[in-house]
């Protein structure tokens, strides 16, 4: 009897242990316009898939993907009206071929006891998930147009097959608001391997973090415009990273174990590269004969290509840092690299060549994790937690149907959840509210699929009387932490005075508040109100449409706010309709992107992008400790026609851009949005930053080097009393100046070409 009872005590425990809240939990998310009994969570093992590491599980997973049979696959562009969560138990799923995840899917594995996708002998496909096939010679989506997906907590296994034939793990040519994170790769180790753990040939990225490969030939094969990668671990693979091309790439907390070769940016060869820079910081290579491998030379083409810094990088058994076509650039060895670099300066003045050692940067102690690294936390799943921890919006009685008002049943559930030490577990759906929703400190929310909250009515109509659609913290001085994942706000109809999200609060010093795939989303959905239908874009007009004035401003984060860390967060106001077959171009006006004029500061912005804004993108304003890597902007694609000169009138006590008086003498299309504007701000630390500018009045020719760079005048500027600036890897596209100080360009584009955009690889001020 006793054994008995022991017995069934250590079985509770382990069910306990190991159950995880997110399978228990009842599941309620809606999809508004998907039709009656769609369901957007989905447990493989209710479509009869076994997880018993016998069973071929491919035809029940996919039944899993796929149903209903119209999702979003072959020949179709893009959608928001039929998510899906697909949710994998731990266990052992055998696949014979590629797992196809169909549009605005994420796949969910059991973080506890992680699930392992094991391929059989004979697997058929390219990639165990593929991403993006190739059902023509073209990917299915276009990749620069494949948005909130991700995929978290699995074990990808290929070793089944051959180490000769070819296998892949996971194909994932996608960009913003996508995501892998918590995945493990494990590849054969033997000699004759060639097989790859990650592929990536395309795109407009992203952020991926906590991922492990282990053996093949090479853990990662990447290409993509740009990317922030942290904690990636590379263990006994021939080559750890190979980069197929790109703009700009920031690693960091590499640790590169026991490989032939680390980073591999030779493609391409010295007369042609096609890598434009790499940021790694915060890294460690072991027991690996060359860290990075380069094709740059002197009278390589193009000039600044293959552009690289190196920050805080620790060797152990490396003998070669850096090689080069003739040989060693930078000696290996067990040392730590505190600063090193190669391609176009400018401290201030420039260009000039470098290639050689660097000061490091100095950090402010405030920004700063364990061993001198920069902070960095990876988004709580919450695995401790039982289901009785979550509280559900829906069974708050929020109807998240798009059209009922839930603003009272979401405050109280907010509330609720807040003052009883539990997560808001937002279901699917999109919830319309007509005020402000007040987020108080120790609040937790986790959406399901990309739930949206959208701001709607009189409420937020008034320019002139801005208000927010979540006010984190309700005034000035509060203090606590807050924690937000896996959810998207925007707004509904016209919402000219809408703030979609103001940061009031002070979390304390070593536990910041964090907002994990968090995203803005003004216009181009089903529920939005800003569609072909209503927005379609007016080339040459210059004509405001008010019915598609969709924001004041995606978030502000106020003077009295600090401590705020920021992973994979994309402040999106829609250039094209997703709804539509062919991915339609739409005219939608915001005001303004991300402000950060928080007087104490230590925030970090880690793979986050602002995009199509009309007076600014980036504005960071009297404050000071802001870690940021590669930050992501484009200017919107309308202007100058119209230019950011009108609808949203200059807001002295938000210290918005004066254009009219900016200007002057400026030539070319200088009234267009900043990518980044910088005013009497101190200690800001950029490791890498792509700001674009596409478009002139909806036209690309602007942009090509032929055309002369010129869709507007300038970027990025960096003005007042700013001081201890420092900006790695800026990449610039289609402005005539890459960096003004003062109203005055500091490096122009034409002086560092690079694959594409123009590169700066190193910027400080004094």
């Amino acid at each position: 009897m006793r054994f008995q009872t022991f017995l069934l005590a250590t079985i509770s425990l382990a069910v306990s242990i190991n159950a995880y809240w997110l399978e228990d939990i009842t599941h309620q998310g809606v999809a508004p316009f998907a039709g009656s009994g769609y369901s957007v969570f989905r447990n493989v093992k209710d479509f009869g898939a076994k997880g018993d590491g016998v069973t071929d599980d491919t035809a029940a997973i996919t039944a899993a993907l796929n149903t209903p049979d119209n999702r979003c696959l072959q020949g179709c562009a893009s959608t928001t009206t039929k998510p899906a969560v697909v949710y994998f138990p731990s266990g052992t799923y055998i696949i014979s071929s590629s797992l196809v995840p169909p549009y605005f899917t994420q796949l969910v594995g059991d973080p506890n006891d992680r699930p392992v996708l094991k391929a059989t002998s004979g697997f058929q496909g390219f990639g165990l998930i593929d991403g993006n096939p190739y059902y023509t010679e073209n990917l299915n989506w276009v990749s620069t147009n494949v948005f909130y997906r991700q995929m978290r907590n699995f074990v990808i296994d290929t070793t089944g097959i051959a180490p000769a034939t070819a296998a892949t793990g996971i194909h994932w040519p996608t960009s913003q608001a996508t995501s892998l994170i918590n995945i493990e790769f494990n590849m054969p180790t033997d000699a004759s391997t060639v097989h790859v753990g990650l592929f990536i040939e395309s795109g407009s990225g992203g952020f991926m973090s906590d991922l492990t490969f282990n053996g093949g030939a090479t853990g990662a094969s990447m290409g993509n415009q740009q990317y922030t990668m942290r904690n990636l671990v590379f263990n006994n693979c021939q080559t750890a990273i190979i980069q197929l091309w790109n703009w700009g790439w920031t690693y960091i907390n590499l640790q590169i174990n026991n490989c032939q070769k680390g980073i591999d940016i030779t493609a391409g060869g010295s007369d042609s590269l096609d890598v434009g820079s790499i940021t790694v910081i915060d890294s460690t290579f072991k027991d690996t004969p060359v860290g990075i491998t380069t094709a740059f030379e002197s009278g390589s083409s193009p000039a600044t290509a293959a552009s690289i810094i190196l920050e805080n990088i620790n060797l152990s058994n490396v003998p070669v840092a850096v090689q080069g076509p003739s040989g060693t650039l930078l000696a290996g060895g067990s040392a730590t690299i505190a600063g090193w670099g190669s391609g176009h300066q400018y401290t201030p003045d420039g260009p000039n060549t470098l290639q050689g050692t660097i000061t490091p940067n100095t950090r402010p102690t405030s920004l700063l994790g364990d061993n001198g690294n920069y902070y960095a936390r990876s988004k709580p799943q919450y695995e401790n937690l039982a289901a009785s921890d979550i509280v559900s919006a829906r069974s708050s009685g929020a109807k998240g149907d798009a059209s009922t008002d839930d603003t009272a049943a979401l405050q109280s559930a907010i509330n609720s959840a807040a003052s009883g030490g539990k997560v808001l577990f937002l279901d699917h759906g999109i919830y319309k509210v007509t005020s402000t929703l007040s987020i108080p400190a120790n609040s937790k929310i986790v959406g399901e699929g990309y739930p949206i909250i959208v701001a709607s009515g009189a409420t937020f109509g008034d320019m002139n009387n801005p208000k927010p659609l979540l006010q984190v913290g309700a005034k000035s001085g509060d203090a606590g932490q807050v924690e937000f994942s896996d959810f998207v706000v925007g707004t509904q109809g016209p919402a000219p005075g809408a703030t979609l999200i103001e940061w009031n609060l002070a979390a304390p010093a070593g536990t910041p508040s964090g907002m994990w795939d968090v995203h803005a989303r003004v216009g181009g959905f089903q529920g939005s109100q800003f569609t072909v239908a209503e927005c379609l874009k007016q080339p040459g007009s210059g004509t405001i449409n008010s019915n598609c004035i969709g924001a004041y401003m995606l978030m502000h984060i106020t003077a009295s706010a600090t401590n705020l860390y920021m992973e994979n967060t994309w402040l999106w106001t829609a250039d094209h309709d997703i709804e539509d077959s062919t991915n339609t171009q739409i005219t939608v006006y915001s005001g303004r992107g991300l402000l950060i004029e928080s007087t104490v500061g230590n925030f970090w912005l880690l793979g986050t992008a602002v995009e199509h804004n009309h007076l600014y993108n980036y504005q960071l304003a009297g404050t000071k400790n802001v870690f940021a890597s590669m930050l992501q902007t484009e200017t919107p694609y309308y202007q100058p026609t119209p230019n950011a000169i009108e609808p949203f009138p200059v807001v002295t006590a938000l210290q918005d851009p004066d254009f009219t008086s900016s200007c002057d003498g400026v030539t070319g299309n200088c009234a267009n949005s900043w990518g980044l504007r910088i005013v009497d701000s101190t200690d800001v630390f950029i490791y890498g930053a792509g700001h674009y500018s596409f478009f002139n009045n909806y036209s690309t020719t602007c942009s090509t080097v032929d055309a002369g760079e010129n869709c507007q005048s300038r970027i990025v500027s960096i003005e007042g009393s700013s001081s201890n600036i420092n900006v790695y890897a800026l990449n610039t596209i289609g402005s005539l100046s890459m960096l003004d100080h003062d109203g005055t360009s500091v490096a122009k584009w034409q002086d560092n070409v690079n694959v594409f955009p123009s590169n700066v690889i190193l910027y400080r001020t004094g």
